[in-house]
């Protein structure tokens, strides 16, 4: 039977209910604006060759238009739009704002290619010729092809590369940092070279280019990531870049200042140090909460105690981040280089940022919330229930792990749910107990202990706050920037989903307890 409204009820439940739509209306809108703006941002946008009235040429990707300072209407008089125009080392910078009036043709022609580069970003311009060692290889039309096959050959001397420093150069260097070795080091002697040699290999090729005006560039091509013809893609095409990008921004570290390349140490970083704290904090909010509600004796100290726990959880999180330093990183650390790693010193091991000292630091800001939650789920367990298990001869250790425990583990979750969607955002702490601009390489590898907790790591929300505010272009990191956004939405989000479904298969395990 339908449930209506009665007239005493009034306007709350419709004003409730207006509230959560509003907040999700909000959340939803939030979301479509970092995607629109973020995943945007890896779909090859189109070249426009820009002609101006006084005979002046550019190439670049319009990106919006805005009215003159002081111009009267919105028509053409009086708006001028911006360009992506990218050649930093040719003009000094990548954006070029135009009046519209002073524009007098404007085409797309596919020619117009747009390379992703290691260095000056990105070129936008004419491919006139691809030469190896002084001699051409292709020059015209048949310099893309040429440009494409190499840009192949070019990753594979790369990937080549990257295994010979990973699997045989590093082993051999760290081999000898123990002692002389005669045999390491002519092995070491060899594969450096043969690292020269690939090199040489990848440096032989040379492309010329054309801007829009006519300059002329000659660019290495070990310098270029990637080349695409956006005007000449068709749709198809253009989703498979867009595909292609999204995983680039997925897999690989950050270059050029963290204004391009991709975002997954910070990922790693991010998910690491979060799982790592829940470990640390998950067992001791729930003895913490376990010896006030079940062990200690209800009285004026644990109403204080309680008190003090929950105005912990609305302690600035940079207190927390101050304290680490002061009692983690200094205190603890410093200990543990004077006692352990004195040979190193005055390089710290322990003694500076770190994992480690960054998931102490969130787990000590999440305990409170974990506490309280699972406090809340004890004082829903029945009294019958434990009085049924000490009645049946159980002892009150088995009576807590064997009954309490189960029915509790749900309102431990949703405490850890709670802890993870506050400790995954937190950027303030970090800045002092570990986190880095930059940290390509991740904390875990193949070398024993392979989880390096003394390493500093990097995380999504600090790489979002540094290349929003710390990088020199803000308007070309700005597309990055939504995209990370997104991406630590999305983490925050599998995170809880996991631990939400661990909750719910739970509850239908063990039952679930009334709301009281």
């Amino acid at each position: 039977m339908s449930h209506d409204l009665t007239r005493g009820e009034g306007p709350w439940p419709w004003l409730a209910a207006g509230s959560v739509a509003l907040s999700l209306l909000m959340l939803g809108a939030l979301l479509v604006l970092l995607a629109g703006r973020g995943l945007g941002h890896f779909w090859p946008a189109p070249v426009a060759l820009v002609e101006l009235e006084n005979g002046r040429w550019l190439a670049g990707e319009a990106v919006k238009e805005a009215r003159l300072p002081g111009a009267e209407g919105s028509g053409i008089r009086g708006r001028e739009r911006l360009y992506r125009t990218a050649n930093r080392d040719l003009d000094d910078g990548i954006w070029t704002w135009v009046a519209l009036e002073t524009i007098a043709d404007v085409g797309y022609p596919d020619e117009l290619v747009v390379l992703e580069r290691r260095r000056w970003g990105d070129f936008i311009g004419r491919l006139m010729a691809v030469e190896r060692d002084g001699r051409p290889l292709g020059e015209g039309k048949s310099a893309w092809t040429v440009l494409q096959a190499r840009l192949v050959e070019l990753e594979i001397l790369r990937d080549e590369q990257a295994r010979l420093r990973r699997k045989t150069i590093m082993p051999l260097a760290a081999r000898l940092a123990t002692g002389p070795d005669a045999e390491a080091s002519r092995d070491l002697a060899r594969a450096n070279a043969q690292l020269r040699e690939l090199r040489a290999e990848m440096g032989r090729d040379r492309l010329v280019l054309e801007s829009a005006d006519g300059r002329r560039l000659e660019q290495p091509l070990v310098e270029v990531v990637r080349a695409w013809r956006p005007n000449a893609m068709s749709p198809v095409e253009k989703l498979a870049a867009w595909g292609q990008g999204v995983w680039r921004f997925l897999a690989e570290g950050p270059r050029a200042a963290n204004t391009a390349g991709g975002v997954w140490p910070a990922i790693f970083g991010t998910v690491l140090m979060v799982l790592l704290m829940s470990v640390l904090v998950t067992p001791f909010g729930v003895l913490a909460a376990i010896y006030l509600n079940e062990v200690a004796h209800q009285g004026r100290f644990t109403r204080l105690v309680r008190i003090a726990v929950r105005n912990l959880a609305g302690v600035p999180s940079i207190v927390y981040g101050v304290f680490g330093l002061g009692v983690f990183v200094h205190g603890i650390g410093g200990s543990l280089d004077a006692w352990f790693f004195e040979e190193a010193l005055p390089s710290p091991t322990f003694g500076t940022g770190g994992l480690l000292w960054a998931s102490l630091t969130l787990a000590l800001l999440t305990l409170p919330v974990v506490i309280v939650a699972t406090e809340e789920g004890l004082a829903r367990i029945p009294d019958q229930q434990r009085e049924g298990a000490l009645a049946l001869g159980a002892t009150r250790l088995e009576m807590l792990t064997r009954v309490v425990l189960p029915m509790v583990t749900p309102a431990m979750l949703t405490g850890l749910i709670l802890a993870v969607a506050r400790a995954a955002g937190e950027v303030a702490p970090l800045m002092l107990v570990g986190v880095a601009k930059l940290a390509p390489q991740v904390p875990v590898d193949g070398d024993f202990p392979f989880l390096h907790l003394e390493r500093k790591f990097m995380h999504l929300g600090y790489h979002i706050f540094d290349t929003a505010f710390h990088g020199g272009d803000v308007q070309a990191a700005l597309p990055l920037v939504y995209a990370t956004a997104l991406l630590l939405v999305l983490v925050i989000l599998v995170l809880n989903l996991t631990a939400i479904f661990l909750r719910h298969h739970l509850k239908v395990r063990h039952g679930a307890l009334p709301r009281v």
